[in-house]
């Protein structure tokens, strides 16, 4: 028997609906690339996604299925493509501006874009790469007539013309909710970028993880300042959750530096802000420098990368902010865990605590999470077994686009998500290390990311990378990697002296080495690849220790 309940689809068109008619007023804020602050409601928003959604089925005929790229920061016109694209049923397709030219030449090609709608800060990247763009119709560059460049790109149209030709009565269209709405490609695979195709019921259902008080606790009492960008796996999914709740959205722009970003943090109230460690120690560095606080600020979502003790607590501690740390990918859409504490965590102390924030957090619901060994056995979950993590969930990829890659789930539909983690008895998941970053030592595994993070505890470490050496008695070892902060002096002895008695003896690095800066990707992480390739030929002082 089935129930008797009404069969409405899940559909994106629907959350900026909802925020329209019930938070219309309710403030997105963005930093123009053209400079001013711009101000308007989810009722303004809603009504230029729809113009924009007509003028590309009627004046540019675009159809159900059509990818259509971006290459913007996080402001509004960028929000308006989000919901004016995939809410006429074809697919938004964010491309990451910060990838190498050849990379996103394979990903236009690949998904086949028919449009590209630009910010003016990368109409010279478009310029460069047009001619190896076939696919590519014509270029909106995000912007009005007076600030349109002159420009090479064949077909450019300007963003605030296209939008004058769409039609106000445009209705939202009645889609399957399975249909595709937005991809992204991610580069943390093997190979060339592969691109992971999201659907308007994956990412609703997304959404409503997002809100919840197991998720990101996001309510229509909050300001939240996105500082991931939204070509970074939709921006965490919360330019869809906000305007699900109502709460205000504060856009940031091109400006990540810290007094930017605390700018608009401190004038705009915001309550909930997200985005990657490398973002908040500028934050933490300037407000340090200024002497400045933000008492608005309730809760800050640490993820891309693990965050460091020492991070957290500043936060806590100096500003009174919560830091809530959190893990997923490109292919879980991407929430998967999120570290709220527990009621038993309230009569625990201070450093007790921690302990707990500095994992990432329990599977929301969902979710599920396993970890394997080599063989695929399912390892203890008593927060010390390294294993394989493994994850499925509705908004879990089940493949690639166009099959690149092959068959990615195993044969219990569970996805590999390529990092090496621990599962607690409260499931709390603690990711040690990517499976190609653990460093193999004697049969045993050291974690390079929690050796980063403590030695970035040290007040005279700016950034720290681990890296495996090959070492002829114990198979590989753990060589430091460290970015003195300006003005420092810095010995490798006072950083292991440092670091004696916060990690297992046989985890102290053999060597430490000192550099000027340390390569990150696209996305911002650290990039092991380009500092195995410049340490190739370096030979570990205990390399011919007996």
């Amino acid at each position: 028997m089935l129930g008797l309940m009404q069969d409405r689809p899940l559909l994106i068109s629907s959350l900026i609906e909802y925020a329209a008619r019930y938070h219309g007023n309710t403030e997105i804020v963005s930093r123009t690339v053209e400079g001013p602050i711009h101000r308007y409601g989810y009722r303004e928003c809603e009504v230029r996604s729809r113009r924009l959604a007509s003028a590309l089925a009627r004046k540019l005929g675009v159809k159900v299925g059509d990818r259509i790229a971006t290459v913007a920061w996080n402001g509004y016109r960028h929000m308006e493509v989000y919901y004016g694209v995939s809410g006429m049923g074809a697919v938004c397709h964010t491309i990451n501006p910060r990838l190498f030219p050849e990379q996103i030449i394979y990903i236009v090609n690949h998904a086949e874009d028919a449009y590209m709608f630009i910010d003016l800060t990368f109409v010279p990247l478009l310029e460069k790469l047009a001619d190896k763009l076939g696919c590519v119709k014509g270029y909106v560059v995000m912007t009005d007539r007076e600030h349109m460049p002159d420009t090479s790109l064949k077909n450019a149209i300007c963003y605030e013309e296209l939008i004058e030709q769409g039609d106000d009565a445009y209705a939202w269209p009645d889609l399957d909710e399975r249909t595709a709405s937005s991809l992204c490609y991610t580069s943390g695979t093997t190979g060339n970028p592969k691109g992971v195709m999201y659907e308007h019921r994956s990412t609703v259902l997304h959404s409503l993880i997002v809100l919840t008080g197991e998720g990101l606790a996001l309510s229509s009492q909050d300001a939240v300042l996105p500082i991931v960008p939204m070509f970074h796996a939709n921006a965490w999914g919360l330019p869809y959750a906000a305007p699900m709740c109502g709460a205000k959205i504060v856009m940031p722009g091109a400006k990540l530096d810290g007094a930017s970003v605390f700018e608009l943090l401190s004038t705009e109230k915001v309550t909930l802000t997200a985005g990657v460690p490398t973002v908040w120690l500028m934050l933490l560095n300037h407000m340090q420098e200024h002497g400045s606080t933000l008492p608005e600020l309730k809760r800050v979502v640490i993820g891309g990368s693990a965050a460091p003790r020492s991070m957290i607590e500043a936060f806590q501690d100096k500003h009174g902010a919560h830091v809530v740390h959190a893990w997923g990918m490109t292919e879980t859409s991407p929430l998967g865990t999120v570290g709220n504490l527990l009621p038993k965590h309230a009569r625990m102390s201070k450093q007790e605590q921690l302990d707990v924030q500095v994992k990432q957090g329990r599977a929301v619901w969902g979710v599920e999470l396993d970890i394997v060994d080599d063989d695929g056995k399912s390892m203890p979950r008593d927060g010390k077994a390294f294993g394989h993590l493994l994850v499925r969930g509705p908004w879990v990829t089940k493949g690639y686009f166009k099959g690149e890659g092959g068959n990615i789930l195993n044969a219990g539909g569970w996805f590999d998500t390529g990092d090496i983690a621990t599962l607690d008895p409260d499931g709390y998941m603690q990711i040690t290390d990517r499976s190609k970053d653990v460093v193999k030592s004697g049969g045993e595994w050291i974690s390079s990311i929690d050796l980063e993070n403590t030695a970035v505890g040290h007040a005279d470490i700016a950034e720290a990378a681990v890296i495996g050496i090959p070492h002829p008695k114990w198979s590989e070892r753990p060589l430091l990697i460290v970015v003195k902060r300006e003005g420092a002096e810095l010995t490798k002895e006072a950083v292991l002296h440092y670091l004696e008695g916060k990690i297992a003896k046989w985890w102290m690095p053999d060597d430490v080495q000192f550099v000027d800066a340390i390569p990150h990707t696209a996305t911002g992480k650290i990039l092991k690849t380009a500092l195995r390739e410049q340490f190739k030929d370096y030979k570990l002082p205990t390399h011919d220790d007996e």
